[in-house]
């Protein structure tokens, strides 16, 4: 059985270098900011079953690779039944549910999706992590939520609900689940070898939606939809959550989600110079609002958690993955 990172100690506040996690979290939000985007290009010539289903294929090959190729030892059978909530959440839920929702709604409003994920990821950490926030941070964290949806809908011009918002929101609760799963299980079995794993276990039901995609409506995409696929399944589906989970395993999580709030503002960035959707001046100014909220949440909930640690560490042996 893996054991926690050397990053994490079981049973500890974060340490002082929980920080890190921002950044690795950071790093993470920027490779899927362009996730809604180039959905939206690949719509253009690929089914959204194929889509939500051929891009976990590949990344599924490339995880099958890589675990090969570390000799990684197997899952635990109770974290195989976690794996599959990680495995459900963003390897099947959110990308089928965001593909088929692009098929009717602009990038630009796509990011509605993002704009709800770090209030909902916080909400599933605290409960199923038990990690425990100030009456500030889940302020703070909502007037994100608020600003961000806000923003995007200013982008967007939505006004009223429509069949495709229906399939987005089913995306958040997906992801929120997956990652805040896929972050607690990091710390056992690695940020790089959760989502592997997990795609792996995914990989057959999604190679059977693949093939059924491919006989209804057999791939015809130009280049550029191509690339935007391939894009979708290397770094979306898979590197990409490297670093997101490596993030959210430093945590603590509620924490490190708030950094996604950002993630809209990159992804409308990203719609109006690569789709040459419209960027007015009020969407600009809901953008900085955002990141404000992002950044005051992170701050009151470091400043929260450093008052908490005690300048002492505690005696033993630090435990590291071999």
């Amino acid at each position: 059985m893996s054991l926690q990172s050397s990053a994490i100690e079981a049973g500890r506040e974060p340490l002082p270098s929980a920080r890190a996690g921002l950044w690795w979290g950071l790093l993470g939000v920027a490779a899927f900011s362009f996730t809604v985007p180039f959905t939206r290009v690949a719509v253009g010539g690929l089914s959204p079953l194929f889509i939500g289903s051929g891009r976990a294929v590949v990344a599924a090959l490339l995880a099958a690779a890589a675990l090969a190729a570390a000799r990684d030892h197997l899952p635990t059978a109770r974290q195989w039944a976690r794996l599959s909530v990680v495995a459900g959440g963003i390897v099947v839920g959110f990308p089928l549910l965001t593909s088929y929702a692009l098929t009717a709604s602009p990038a630009s409003h796509g990011a509605v999706v993002i704009a709800l994920l770090p209030a909902a990821t916080a909400t599933v950490a605290a409960v199923r992590g038990r990690e425990r926030h100030p009456l500030s941070f889940w302020v703070t964290a909502a007037a994100g939520a608020i600003a961000a949806v806000a923003f995007a809908s200013l982008q967007s011009g939505a006004v009223r609900l429509h069949w495709s918002d229906v399939l987005l929101f089913g995306a958040v609760v997906a992801a929120a689940f997956g990652y805040a799963e896929g972050g607690l299980l990091s710390r056992e079995l690695g940020s790089w070898q959760t989502v592997s794993w997990a795609l792996v276990l995914a990989a057959p039901l999604m190679i059977a939606l693949t093939a059924v995609s491919v006989l209804r409506s057999p791939p015809a995409a130009v280049p550029v939809e191509w690339a935007a696929f391939g894009y979708l399944a290397a770094v979306s589906m898979f590197l990409g959550f490297f670093a997101w989970y490596r993030g959210l395993a430093i945590g603590p999580i509620a924490q490190v989600s708030q950094v996604q709030l950002v993630q809209p503002v990159m992804t409308i960035g990203w719609a109006a110079l690569l789709l040459g959707e419209e960027l007015t001046w009020p969407t600009a100014l809901g953008g900085v609002a955002v990141v404000l909220c992002a950044g005051g949440a992170v701050r009151i909930r470091l400043g929260s958690g450093a008052a908490r640690r005690k300048p002492t560490r505690r005696k033993g042996p630090r435990v590291h993955r071999t």
